[in-house]
């Protein structure tokens, strides 16, 4: 039990490192437009790949584990040592009986990790990333999205230059500052951000642009016109005040909430809640379109039921009115049927929006037990066909650890995709690739303890022996 311990370790810690190691380089590689060109020291590199490594080891360890044991089992049945077990009477259960509990033991410190630490790394890294580009404001605008910036929420087409410092397509909003909910848009063809690092302010200059403002007026009556003012300009600059920027601490915890940052009981709140905002939204909505339209149910009071007759609309209602009234009364039905057309399509789509998040909660909740049990299945299917291939060493086991891996990988993002779009089921999509696989360990470890092959010749050669004796039959002799 020492030996073989000891021989599945040592190959899975070697295995563990080598693609821990080349996972942390395609993360550099996601990750290097950040990081490259920003003048970040070191200290700050570190942090920012410490905190993205845990996100890796739901990738790593089943692979590692499933590699490791076809690597172990494969050597040891290379080179006959299971032979000599079978002949002093231990069987392949019994070999792996301690190799079994090990790996429970490290499912169940898989699943802990998972709860526990790629949350808080998730948290950590995700505002990490947002702290950064406050302490270095070359970040802070990013190509193609809305950036954070002071005051401002700043959007660019495209940068160029050095630093990155020359932009083009620009758009900014800036933030209310005064409680009245006004609005302010910039936008402007192309601009330069300039900065010093003896002053805390950061200079954007902006060519070519326009600037919107909505209007707030004080009487209630005259917002309904919804005033606004409008200015063109040849060069507009906005100065930034860095200094209270440049004071945050990057190790400075902030609220933030995403469905990779909660752990299992955290997520278990949250599903309950957004399910019940999900289901008073519906009740909402349908109370709301049923007023809107104008229509009542026609209910009978209870005192008069027995003689209750709903009241009779006339088919030719119409009729009643005149010409120019019968045109309105169809100009403002055609009206609200094109509003509440728009309304129940936004609230469709809203719905939708809203459902896909309460999925994609329900698929982190299921990912931390999957984790767990992709240890247990990647063992039942490595050590197994390891045995049964008999081969070691970085060849075989490596092709065999590919294919098995990549169709596990592939099942559990396609069935999550399908989750997060409806569907099927969050449960289905999450356990997809593990019901899938399952059948496979099971059917390796049966074959692999009655010292069945891979594939059974005989068996798919019978039905067509047999038939080629039905056809062609063996003449008797003489």
């Amino acid at each position: 039990d020492k030996y073989l311990l000891k021989t599945f370790l040592i190959t899975f810690t070697t295995v563990f490192v080598i693609l821990f190691f080349i996972f942390i380089l395609q993360t550099v590689w996601l990750f290097i437009a950040e990081l490259a060109g920003k003048d970040l020291d070191f200290v700050l590199v570190l942090k920012f790949l410490m905190f993205s490594m845990p996100r890796i080891i739901p990738l790593v360890l089943p692979l590692s584990i499933l590699l490791a044991s076809i690597m172990s089992f494969g050597n040891l049945a290379e080179n006959y040592e299971f032979a000599a077990m079978k002949s002093s009477g231990i069987s392949l259960q019994r070999s792996m009986r301690y190799l079994t509990v090990s790996i429970l033991a490290l499912s169940v410190l898989a699943f802990i990790f998972a709860n526990n630490v790629i949350p808080y790394a998730e948290f950590k890294f995700i505002n990490f990333r947002k702290n950064i580009a406050q302490v270095k404001p070359a970040l802070a605008i990013a190509e193609g999205q809305f950036s954070d910036v002071g005051l401002y929420n700043i959007k660019v087409d495209k940068k160029s230059g050095e630093n990155g410092n020359f932009l083009s397509g620009i758009t900014i909003h800036k933030k209310a500052t005064g409680g009245d909910g006004s609005k302010t848009v910039i936008k402007a063809v192309n601009g330069e951000l300039i900065s010093s690092e003896a002053s805390s302010i950061l200079q954007l200059v902006l060519n070519d642009g326009n600037y919107y403002e909505d209007i707030t007026p004080k009487k209630y009556e005259d917002r309904q016109k919804l005033p606004f003012a409008k200015s063109s300009f040849k060069k507009y600059t906005i100065n930034i005040d860095l200094s209270k920027l440049n004071q945050v601490d990057v190790d400075e915890k902030d609220v933030a909430s995403t469905n990779t940052m909660l752990d299992v009981n955290e997520l278990r709140y949250t599903i309950d809640s957004l399910n019940t905002s999900y289901k008073t939204e519906i009740v909402s909505y349908s109370e709301n379109i049923n007023l809107r339209t104008g229509i009542q149910r026609a209910t009978p009071p209870l005192s008069t039921k027995a003689s209750y007759k709903p009241r009779q609309i006339p088919n030719d209602i119409l009729s009643k009115f005149s010409k120019e009234k019968q045109s309105e009364i169809l100009k403002i039905a055609s009206s609200n049927l094109v509003s509440t057309n728009y309304s129940i399509d936004a609230t469709k789509v809203n719905l939708e929006n809203k459902q896909k998040n309460i999925n994609n909660h329900l698929l982190a909740f299921y990912d931390k037990f999957v984790i767990a049990y992709a240890c247990i299945m990647m063992f039942f299917i490595g050590a197994p066909l390891g045995a049964i291939i008999r081969k070691g060493g970085l060849g075989l086991p490596i092709i065999f650890a590919v294919l098995i891996f990549i169709s596990f990988h592939f099942i559990n993002t396609f069935g999550k995709r399908m989750a997060q779009e409806n569907g099927i089921t969050p449960f289905l999509g999450a356990w997809m690739s593990s019901m899938i696989l399952t059948p496979l360990a099971v059917l390796l470890t049966y074959r692999a303890t009655n010292d069945i092959g891979l594939i059974n010749m005989d068996v798919i050669l019978s039905p067509f022996q047999k038939l080629f004796k039905k056809l062609f039959p063996p003449k008797k002799k003489a």
